[in-house]
């Protein structure tokens, strides 16, 4: 597959994706690798058996089929190595378990994913690791936070729910002259749209799960580290365990097939219905960074290639204590979007954000925030069902 990829240096992301990970000839010329499900692998004799020198040892140690996805994660990425685990919360859990020990401290952004938090606030303090939060526009600034025993930052830009843009190519600078691993959740705009190792990242994290699975169907996360930091990745993978089925890296290679095509569709979707709240009474304000009225814009314009599909807006509330009321009355009249927390799918979907753990970031005041994951249904129709759900937060 490696030497294919290398012969299709300027080819487009399409065509890339069309082909990486498969090597169709090592198959008896079928297009998709066959899914090698596996525990046991059988040795030819002792002495392999003893020395490991062969390709495949045992199960948790992969498969031809969790090799694939990995290879076309590393040629996506350009990494030195990814590893595939069961969800995206443990794509972020194994990086944080491999570079830090007792007595470490890490800086966590405060617009992280909620469960990112959960494990930071509890397990990672209960194994003696210090956490402090920063505020996701902090920038090269965050060299003041770094302390003696700082050993790790990590990132999440776009941050979850509220979308704040982080300067990446500045905060990894700076982590980087202490010393620090820098670690990325990068699966708002996936390896299309950015690509966190070319702007100084360490260690890249995707639920995959979301775009490149693409169908509301499979759990699975991957975690790609550059040269540097992938022995110290792989060992701390083989040393907990968590290994990815070979039924669900087949599905999302198989998604990734698609997935330039679909996020396209929900860019473009996502976009116009942004900029069509923007114009509406009822919203206070639209957190999408392509937006130029949205804070970070210029750095999104800066670093990106693109937006995916998943964005918030403040739904236009004067009275506090009617926040939770008009959120809801909103979310129970839609019938197109449906209420659930993931996003990535085919489908669209909504949900009352709770931003009531956020440490050091502001949030909005202004009324509830909404997130939508706007789907591949079409655009007119999704309107008129947001239009529904205006009208019944207005009758509260």
């Amino acid at each position: 597959m490696k030497d294919k990829d290398t012969n299709l240096p300027n080819a487009g992301i399409n065509t890339r994706l069309s082909h990486i990970g498969n090597s169709p000839f090592d198959y008896h010329g079928f297009v998709n690798p066959p899914v090698v499900r596996a525990s046991t692998v059988l040795f030819p004799n002792a002495r392999v058996m003893e020395t490991h020198d062969q390709k495949y040892t045992y199960g948790t140690r992969g498969t031809p089929t969790t090799d694939a996805l990995c290879e076309a994660m590393n040629a996506l990425e350009g990494s030195a190595g990814t590893i595939i685990v069961p969800s995206g919360l443990a794509a972020v859990t194994v990086p944080l378990l491999a570079y830090l020990s007792a007595g470490d401290h890490a800086l966590i952004v405060d617009s992280v994913y909620g469960p990112t938090r959960f494990f930071c606030d509890t397990m990672l303090k209960r194994l003696g690791v210090e956490v402090d939060y920063y505020d996701p526009s902090v920038g090269a600034d965050i060299e003041r936070l770094i302390k003696p025993n700082t050993k790790l930052v990590h990132t999440e830009s776009p941050g979850s729910n509220t979308f704040e843009v982080q300067d990446i190519p500045a905060i990894s600078a700076a982590a980087h002259r202490h010393g620090c691993v820098v670690t990325m959740d990068n699966t708002w705009a996936t390896p299309l749209y950015f690509k966190p190792l070319d702007h100084g990242v360490d260690v890249s994290i995707h639920a995959v799960t979301k775009y490149p699975a693409g169908h509301s169907d499979i759990l699975m996360g991957t975690v790609s580290a550059n040269e540097t930091h992938w022995k110290r990745l792989l060992d701390a993978h083989g040393q907990l365990g968590l290994c990815g089925a070979p039924d669900d890296a087949y599905q999302v290679l198989r998604g990734l097939r698609t997935m330039g095509v679909r996020l396209d569709r929900h860019q473009e979707s996502a976009l116009a219905i942004a900029q069509w709240l923007e114009g509406r009474e009822e919203v206070a304000r639209v957190l999408h960074p392509a937006l130029p009225s949205f804070p970070s814009h210029e750095l999104w314009k800066r670093d990106f290639k693109g937006a995916s599909g998943i964005f918030s807006f403040v739904l236009a509330v004067d009275e506090p204590q009617k926040f939770k009321a008009k959120a809801h009355a909103f979310l129970d009249a839609l019938r197109i979007f449906a209420l659930g927390y993931s996003w990535g799918g085919f489908e669209s979907l909504a949900l009352h954000v709770n931003l009531n753990d956020r440490r050091v970031t502001k949030v909005p005041t202004e009324g509830p925030v909404i997130r939508l994951q706007i789907g591949l249904e079409d655009v007119p129709d999704l309107k008129a069902d947001i239009e529904k759900g205006f009208a019944a937060a207005k009758e509260v």
